[in-house]
């Protein structure tokens, strides 16, 4: 038994595919047979044969019946004398296919059966029992195949005269059967359903099909039952050619489902397949190796605050970008002079000058002879100001006149009045930053001198750019730029309370952005008069 068992699981794994059981078809068969009848009639095991004839009213139920014939013996029953018999077992089955596989079935099956042991007594008796039991058919062409069989008989009430009402006997069988006897319908995708009543007769080979011979998908991502290696992908997901769910960006959503499909490798994401960025910081969490930015700040590629000047305020939240090396700071990022000598703290060397002293660049007063010399050498009425920039309109004292007087101009009912503005011709830039080019000095000295010759004005350094790059970049860059005139201002001695310093990045144009003349018009710094 252990050596059929091996050739029959060997048989269906390997072999190909043959057709299958399908309603319509008989199956006539005959069979050796090995009965062990129950101890109490004294018959002992015997070998026998038999015929059976078998109806597949679909491709999983079928009806068949069978006579099993054991050769005339003798016996001698308990206590009586011996007898010469010729058993007949007939049953009638219903067959139903367990497993289905394009070699094997595996089924099982029950009804009723019928015992006659004989004519003589006290063997002189028929029997009515049920029945139980299980067998494989192992195809070994599309005709023929091996069938092995064991099952129970079980009498509830025997006719017997041995003190017994019920008994149990056990059958065993081993045969062949021929298949396809009845009118064989055409399969041509080998389904199942015949051709004549399949709606779709290009089955892929091995799907599972519904009762009109059409794949059941039932995960609905395009590939069949019976195919689909990964039945249970979510509705949407794309899927491969076994049907298992496709993620392009390996972050675990899959494709069709994932709303940012270009996941940086190791970011994390949401439900949606979009990274988690905690910090606001625009690099994702996974990746992000400062996950605690502050917001604002401007990072690096691994989401750290870059710090351009040093000065331990993140860019972005820098008011001063471009603090000297060693100057300390306040929670803005500009630098503190305590003592107003214009040279900040950390690099003051001197940091208690009185007010007024004339300093070096270490912030030290400078010597008696330095300061008496250029007095003495100087005009005997110097101007309050320094040389305006040639062309500049100038007061009585040779101060820049900042803002002109102008006219009363009717306004647009609700409208509100044009603010006076001057733009600082001659101010600029190094490129792409903040930081003032040294130009610019002689037209900022003598905007700072005429503020101190004016106290009373109060402005907003505006600061702008051309349409080159982002609106963030733009109006950050802009931002930095006016806060960079208001620091020069202030180191001046222009209060800082007097000034406020805005970006307004490509905003307000002056002139067309579509030409490099245009353009450079417009990356500008203007002073607004504030009321």
């Amino acid at each position: 038994m252990r050596r059929i068992a091996l050739l029959t699981g060997t048989l269906a794994l390997t072999a190909g595919a043959l057709a299958a059981q399908r309603a319509g078809q008989f199956e006539a068969g005959a069979f050796a047979s090995y009965t062990r009848y129950d101890p109490a009639f004294g018959l002992g095991e015997k070998p026998g044969g038999g015929v059976r004839l078998g109806y597949f009213l679909g491709n999983v139920v079928g009806i068949e019946g069978d006579a099993l014939f054991q050769p005339e013996y003798t016996v001698t029953p308990p206590g009586g004398t011996a007898n010469t018999l010729q058993p007949l077992i007939a049953g009638a089955s219903l067959v139903v296919n367990a497993l289905r596989l394009p070699r094997l079935t595996v089924y099982a099956l029950g009804g009723y059966s019928l015992l006659d042991f004989g004519t003589r007594a006290p063997y002189h008796f028929t029997d009515n029992a049920v029945h139980g039991g299980a067998g494989i058919r192992l195809f070994l062409t599309n005709r023929i195949a091996l069938r092995v069989e064991g099952r129970t008989i079980v009498t509830p009430n025997t006719q017997s005269n041995f003190g017994f009402k019920s008994v149990t006997h056990y059958l065993g069988t081993v045969g062949l059967s021929v298949l396809h006897l009845g009118t064989v319908r055409k399969d041509s995708d080998g389904d199942g359903v015949p051709d004549d009543k399949d709606a779709c007769p290009s089955t892929p080979v091995g799907a599972v099909v519904d009762a009109r011979g059409c794949p059941i998908d039932s995960d609905r991502d395009g590939v069949p039952d019976g195919l689909d290696k990964c039945p249970g992908t979510p509705l949407g997901a794309h899927v491969d050619a076994t049907g298992c769910p496709t993620d392009a960006d390996g972050d675990g959503v899959p494709d069709g489902l994932d709303q940012c499909p270009n996941t940086p490798s190791g970011a994390k994401v949401d439900a949606k397949g979009c990274p988690i960025d905690s910090d606001g910081d625009g690099v994702p969490d996974g990746i992000d190796q400062c996950p605690n930015t502050p917001a604002g700040a401007a990072v690096d590629a691994k989401g750290c605050p870059t710090d351009s000047d040093g000065d331990g305020v993140p860019d972005g939240l820098d008011k001063c970008p471009n603090t000297p090396k060693g100057a300390t700071v306040d929670a803005n990022g500009c630098p503190l002079d305590s003592d107003l000598d214009g040279v900040p703290d950390g690099i003051d060397q001197c940091p208690n000058t009185p007010p007024g002293t004339k300093v070096d660049a270490t912030g030290c007063p400078l010597p008696v002879e330095a300061v008496r010399a250029p007095a003495a050498a100087a005009a005997p009425a110097p101007a309050k100001c320094p040389p305006a920039p040639p062309g500049s309109q100038v007061d009585a004292n040779g101060c820049l006149v900042l803002f002109a007087p102008e006219a009363a101009r009717p306004t647009a009912s609700g409208a509100p009045a044009p603010r006076p503005t001057l733009i600082l011709r001659g101010v600029n830039f190094e490129t792409g930053r903040s930081v003032l080019t040294r130009d610019s000095y002689l037209v900022l000295d003598a905007v700072a001198a005429s503020l101190l010759a004016n106290p009373e004005i109060r402005i907003e350094v505006a600061g702008y750019t051309d349409s080159t790059g982002t609106k963030f970049s733009n109006l950050r860059l802009s931002q930095a730029r006016a806060a960079a005139v208001r620091f020069y201002l202030a180191r001046k001695g222009v209060p800082p309370v007097r000034m406020l310093a805005k970006g307004y990045g490509a905003s307000g144009y002056i002139a067309p952005n579509s030409t490099a003349g245009g353009r450079a018009q417009n990356r500008r710094v203007e002073l607004h008069k504030l009321p």
